[in-house]
């Protein structure tokens, strides 16, 4: 199963608005989280065909708040599949629409699993990376496959 036809990557584009603000002025990390699993659901979505539902999310690293304003941009990107999921590495990046400096500001990977109409997974085309940035992403999925197996390990007792 291919999906040559599709990208596996997808961008969004908006302005940070006033409704996404925090107490401290900046905008609300839980608006960015929003914003994340949009794009990463999206990229899920367009890659496999299916509807897709978050299985994990993890890593979630905010480096630099976002201001109210700010031209805010959103990369999702394929890096890793299984029989029925993807692993999407999501890149939030903030801008003062009138300058070109861009800086990023949150990082993240999420797992999606496509499902059909009766919540049952559904095989997902196969992505093959094919640059070497594609293979570093796609060997970074894979030790971060290893890390969540020695985490959720640890969280068994808790569950």
């Amino acid at each position: 199963m291919s999906n040559s036809n599709i990208s596996n990557s997808i961008t969004l584009r908006f302005l940070a608005e006033p409704s996404d603000v925090n107490f401290g002025g900046k905008v609300h990390g839980g608006a960015v989280m929003k914003w994340i699993d949009q794009a990463g659901y999206t990229c899920a979505a367009q890659w496999s065909g299916q509807y897709c539902v978050t299985v994990y999310v993890g890593g979630i690293r905010f480096y630099q708040p976002i201001s109210i304003g700010n031209l805010v941009e959103i990369n999702a990107t394929v890096i890793y599949t299984g029989n029925s999921s993807m692993h999407i590495a999501i890149n939030v990046f903030a801008s003062n629409p009138r300058k070109s400096e861009r800086i990023k500001t949150t990082h993240c990977i999420m797992v999606f699993a496509a499902v059909d109409d009766h919540g049952k997974t559904v095989a997902v085309p196969k992505w093959e990376p094919k640059t070497d940035e594609e293979l570093h992403m796609h060997d970074y999925a894979q030790r971060l496959m290893d890390l969540r197996k020695n985490i959720e390990e640890e969280m068994k007792p808790y569950l």
